[in-house]
């Protein structure tokens, strides 16, 4: 009987939380506090978990790391989430981590956007395609951040991989966007802002059900007041929260989104949950800048 991935749909049209992975003073990674705040994010009302998303530094973390990251975050929500493992890199290193949350139950893998500097159309349904056939019983989402890629390619995989069954869009363009979903099918996949809040009332107008998030690490109750908003149809609602995280997500995107972890860490040293520390190459805020990003957060703390 073919895989109808109902459950893993319905998990990616909510917000999909893309948690922080705090590190200890030596450097290492703190499970202590990566579980407390994974337990925060579930008991705020988070139900769909990204470990190994950008916003948990992915690109950042050893192999092993990633491989801890993903346990923790498992073992941490057990049956109160659905779990995205990011996953990427070379092919054999993303089809390794794919199987790797296979065996640990995971539902669903979010291939992150092939890092090459020669990525040919033909090549990214290969690319997707070799990761998805290696876990055929998982649902597969992958994360466009390519604007010259084609919504017809996207087809093209799906009739390959049936578990292809979501896409994270992530091209800052929603007239963009709304051409890609309509060429690959509008009502085949769950389309998921990529871009989080900042674009997820322009990205819902043109078909998208679900968005992802890295403020939800510092607000729980500030992304579902908005994708409440979305689902009922109440944009003026939905951009009222939007005014509300405006300023944060404008510190997180300046510099070509330069601080956009460094950010979201600083929001949690503030409220005491974690270091502020990241990995290069982002880097901490200077003291004198983190003073608006710690009164942003107090606002939220409730």
């Amino acid at each position: 009987m073919t895989a109808t991935f109902e459950s893993q749909r319905a998990a990616l049209a909510d917000v999909v939380a893309i948690p922080v992975t705090p590190f200890a003073e030596d450097g290492s990674v703190d499970q202590d506090a990566h579980r407390a705040l994974l337990r925060r994010l579930l008991d705020g009302g988070i139900g769909t978990l990204t470990p190994n998303g950008n916003t948990g530094e992915f690109y950042a973390l050893a192999p092993e790391e990633r491989q801890l990251v993903t346990e923790v975050t498992i073992d941490e929500a057990g049956e109160r989430a659905a779990i995205l493992v990011g996953v990427g890199h070379d092919v054999p290193t993303a089809v390794a981590a794919a199987r790797h949350a296979r065996q640990l139950g995971a539902a669903m893998v979010m291939v992150h956007q092939p890092v090459h500097p020669y990525v040919s159309q033909g090549g990214w349904v290969d690319y997707h395609r070799a990761i998805a056939e290696a876990v055929p019983e998982l649902g597969v989402v992958p994360y466009i951040r390519n604007a010259q890629l084609s919504g017809v390619r996207l087809a093209e995989l799906a009739d390959l991989c049936p578990n292809v069954i979501g896409v994270k869009y992530a091209v800052p363009d929603a007239a963009k966007f709304a051409g890609f979903a309509r060429d690959a099918g509008l009502d085949r996949f769950v389309w998921v802002a990529g871009l989080a809040e900042p674009y997820a009332p322009s990205y819902f107008s043109a078909g998208a059900s679900g968005f992802t998030s890295g403020l939800v690490n510092v607000a729980p109750a500030v992304s579902l007041n908005m994708i409440e908003a979305l689902r009922s149809g109440d944009y003026p609602g939905a951009m009222k929260v939007w005014e509300q995280i405006r300023r944060f997500e404008e510190l997180r995107a300046a510099n070509g989104s330069a601080d956009n972890v460094t950010v979201v860490k600083e929001a949690l040293a503030s409220l005491g949950l974690c270091r502020r520390d990241v990995r290069p190459p982002s880097k901490v805020l200077p003291e004198d800048e983190r003073d608006e990003v710690a009164a942003i957060a107090a606002r939220w703390s409730i």
